[in-house]
């Protein structure tokens, strides 16, 4: 698969210490994309940014807490110092700490809804005025979330996950109607079950042995098979919009 087009634009990618966000932001450099690498990792990202740079690419560290205000404002500083505007959004940080809703963990609950839907609104409230700026000059801009399944199927434990999910889902929904007519792109994907560091934050021990069972089950998907479906959905023509990808390990029901 070609993905030419995507040579010579800047990229933003959320959660980039890891899974999906590191996988994403690996392979739109290795495309020519010059990618701003934002998680709270800071060792992590520089040793990302020079992987990158040492295989060609372009990247800029960028230590980003997105469950801070200041935080995310400061990231945007740094970015447009380093490369002007943005042209491509990828909102990939996230957790997942799934527990009975009866455990009354309201420390998990805060902590995914303050990264999984308001952090995501923090990057997108610092960085749409320069999709906005980018669309009306004329050039390709896309702001791709990425939910999760959760959002649609439900599961024992995942409540509060879900939620989050699904509200970014509809986030995303509902965003499409005021930056489409702007000529901003503005994709949901959907993944199921993905090998990512997000399993190594569960503290409920039976729940993380689930968890791996449906791996040997189910064969999941790894963080490059989503980092190529944002790849591609992001190197389309800049009037089609792929609005919405639910992309499952084929065993998964």
């Amino acid at each position: 698969m070609s993905y030419d087009t995507l040579t010579g634009r800047t990229a933003v990618v959320t959660g980039a210490a890891s899974g999906m966000g590191e996988a994403t932001a690996r392979l739109l450099a290795a495309h020519g994309v010059r990618v701003a690498l934002l998680a709270r990792r800071a060792d992590r990202l520089t040793e990302l940014a020079a992987k990158i740079e040492a295989d060609g690419g372009q990247a800029l560290a960028v230590a980003t807490d997105v469950t801070d205000t200041d935080s995310v404002d400061a990231a945007v500083e740094r970015v447009h110092a380093a490369y002007g505007e943005v042209d491509l959004v990828v909102n990939a940080a996230g957790v997942m700490l799934p527990n009975p809703v009866t455990d009354g963990r309201a420390d998990e609950w805060r902590r995914m809804l303050d990264t999984n839907v308001a952090g995501a609104l923090r990057v997108i409230r610092a960085f749409t005025p320069d999709l906005i700026a980018v669309a009306a000059a004329g050039r390709t801009a896309d702001l791709v979330n990425i939910s999760s399944i959760g959002a649609h199927i439900t599961f024992p434990n995942y409540a509060v996950y879900g939620a989050t999910k699904a509200a970014l889902t509809y986030l995303s929904q509902s965003l499409r109607t005021e930056l489409g007519p702007r000529d901003v792109r503005v994709t949901n994907i959907e993944p199921g079950l993905t090998d990512t560091e997000l399993g190594g934050h569960i503290d409920n021990a039976e729940l993380s042995g689930q968890l791996d069972g449906m791996f040997e089950a189910l064969i999941g998907l790894s963080a490059d098979d989503i980092a190529d479906l944002i790849a591609f959905t992001t190197s389309r023509a800049r009037h089609v919009n792929l609005r919405q990808a639910i992309v499952l390990p084929t065993r998964q029901a």
